[in-house]
């Protein structure tokens, strides 16, 4: 956990102690932001930075347009409709942050873009079907627009009939969608004249996630995991032929 336990700093010590002298790290945020996946790299190297023999470090940036996250939400979504059926529209809410930021260089913004289209595509959905916003705002300036309340008001002045609501910058859920989400802006839509609010939950421990996940740790181990066989088989063979010679009569 970035802040929280186990932590980043915890868990690299402990690898390394268990031997570990190669580490993928994958921050669990879909879309690159400074903020976000950029203060885990900080964790990853302020932790490393007492550490005299350092193992080898790959870094994930993103996965914001991997195949197997793509498909993953859209399952997730696809379940729910064929439970509940389908919205009016759908909303794609993300984590917010200051405009600065994009115009500082953040690929952010292009990036939860980008995650709503193909989304969009795979869905089979047509533009005017889907409404890609951002939550979380607070303080004086200026954040990633639209914002997500403002578009709840927006739409239960509309009257729509149903919306549904999904967070694909979030692989589990949290008081962010739970709470700001599911409570907050329901309320928000209902209130401004809105049907039925549905909200559908994150990816959270989906099998069809777990396999994404995997599918994005294994491309981006490369040819780690080659290396890694080929040491426990030269381990193995070496430990077969000590083996051997001792029961001819080699001495230790």
């Amino acid at each position: 956990m970035r802040y929280g336990q186990p932590s980043v700093d915890g868990e690299l010590v402990k690898l390394k102690a268990e031997g570990c002298d190669s580490i993928l790290v994958i921050p669990l945020y879909p879309q690159y932001n400074s903020s976000t996946t950029g203060s885990i790299f900080d964790a990853v190297f302020k932790s490393l930075k007492n550490i005299r023999n350092l193992p080898n470090i790959r870094l994930l940036k993103n996965f914001h347009d991997h195949s197997g996250y793509i498909e993953a939400l859209s399952q997730r979504i696809q379940e729910y409709w064929a439970i509940h059926g389908k919205p009016e529209k759908l909303v794609l809410s993300y984590h917010g942050v200051p405009k600065f930021s994009l115009t500082k260089g953040d690929p952010y913004h292009c990036e939860c873009y980008k995650s709503s289209r193909l989304l969009a595509e795979r869905l089979d959905l047509e533009p005017e079907n889907i409404v890609t916003t951002f939550q979380s705002r607070f303080g004086r300036a200026e954040w990633l627009k639209p914002y997500t309340i403002e578009a709840m008001k927006d739409l239960g002045k509309h009257k729509l009939r149903r919306i549904d609501v999904f967070c694909p910058g979030f692989v589990a859920d949290c008081l962010e969608t739970l709470e700001e989400i599911n409570m907050e802006n329901r309320e928000e839509f209902l209130t401004h004249g809105g049907g039925e609010f549905h909200y559908i939950p994150c990816l959270n421990d989906s099998p069809i996630w777990i396999e994404g996940l995997h599918q994005i740790a294994i491309e981006n181990l490369g040819g780690w995991l080659s290396q890694g066989k080929a040491l426990i088989d030269a381990k193995n063979e070496a430990n077969i032929s000590r083996s051997e010679a001792l029961k001819r009569g080699a001495t230790d």
